[in-house]
């Protein structure tokens, strides 16, 4: 069998420092993209992330500096179903992220030269079988999965979101609510980009919410409490760098990175279809945070998953996501924050590049 191996981008490499640039050429349709620079054939990376809800795939060619799409692959997997409860990855779960990573690895198999790094998240890190799970994925598929820590998962992220935040401000917060945690970053502007000054990864993400809520109407009590959680979970990052005075005093740029804020900015343009080219930029302003994230929980599975922007598999999740949110937003009350539709795969593909750069 093929193995597909991990080049580049680890813990000491470019992507996964404190202090990121801004050079991105965006992720859009591979339609609108610039033509591609560097080598003419081959020349192409690949960056897998198999989270606790998601398996995604992007390809690409470096171009001007960031780069351009030329396939890409994602599908709710839901490895993280049922690991609350049982501290274990079930055999349900593993076997429809193997039936993904198949897909993944075909992809990959069709093209000549790729240099790949793939990556696993808080299911992998939390399960006591997720070793075990990495090591028959590597026999099954080909494919070559690295369990990343909170930390480097986190400054991953933010080098592929960075080029979104408002340069005008001198702090950021940065949050991106997973499938298994939330990782919330706090940020102070250099002269070479953005430096990564602290982080708090939560166990705070949509799959376990999202059981702890159940598909249907959720109760006010119940989404209030995970909100008073999460906010609570943050006071310690809060204390530490006087993070709220800075809000306060209008010094702060935030950002979201997560199918949270992407759904809840393509409800708020009512949007008939989700649309990544309007939302990836978007400002969403906290008013109507509160009032959409109100009105999904108030709804049923149905009504939840006949909106365009949401659709059945994550009828039962976005309630969840809605109250880690809200969370995050009590404790640094901002008027409105960006919203990132690109984040962990696309800052492995930077490091990656960077690494392998002349």
């Amino acid at each position: 069998m093929t193995f597909f191996a991990v080049r580049g981008a680890g813990s000491g490499d470019a992507a996964a420092k404190g202090s990121f640039g801004v050079a991105y050429a965006g992720a859009r349709s591979r339609d609108d993209r610039p033509a591609a620079h560097g080598r003419a054939d081959g020349g192409l990376y690949a960056a897998l992330d198999l989270g606790t809800n998601n398996c995604r795939l992007l390809v690409a060619r470096p171009s001007n500096g960031g780069f351009r799409v030329v396939d890409a692959f994602s599908r709710i997997v839901r490895l993280g179903e049922g690991l609350t409860r049982a501290g274990r990855l079930g055999e349900a779960a593993m076997a429809r992220a193997i039936e993904a990573l198949h897909v993944c690895a075909a992809k990959l198999r069709r093209r000549e030269e790729v240099q790949f790094r793939g990556v696993a998240t808080e299911a992998c890190r939390r399960a006591e079988n997720g070793m075990a799970f990495l090591s028959r994925v590597r026999e099954e598929t080909g494919l070559m999965l690295e369990p990343i820590a909170p930390a480097e998962e986190a400054t991953l992220a933010l080098a592929g979101c960075a080029p979104l935040l408002d340069t005008t401000h001198p702090r950021a917060i940065v949050f991106d609510i997973g499938g298994g945690s939330t990782e919330v970053m706090w940020l102070s502007q250099t002269s070479d980009g953005w430096d990564l000054v602290d982080f708090v990864s939560m166990p705070w993400g949509v799959v376990p919410v999202s059981e702890r809520f159940g598909p249907g109407v959720v109760a006010p009590e119940a989404y209030e409490a995970v909100v008073s959680e999460v906010c609570a979970s943050l006071a310690a990052l809060d204390e530490r760098h006087s993070i709220a005075g800075h809000v306060a005093a209008g010094n702060v740029d935030m950002l979201g990175t997560s199918g949270t804020v992407t759904t809840l900015s393509g409800l708020a343009m009512g949007l008939a279809r989700y649309q990544r080219e309007r939302v990836d930029g978007s400002w969403l302003e906290s008013e109507a945070v509160r009032r959409h994230s109100a009105a999904l929980a108030a709804q049923d599975f149905e009504a939840r998953a006949a909106h365009p922007c949401i659709g059945r598999e994550r009828a039962d999740l976005v309630v969840a996501g809605c109250a880690v949110l809200e969370g995050i937003c009590r404790r640094w009350p901002i008027a409105r924050l960006r919203v990132a539709d690109r984040g962990l795969r696309e800052g492995i593909l930077l490091g990656l590049m960077r690494a392998e750069a002349p």
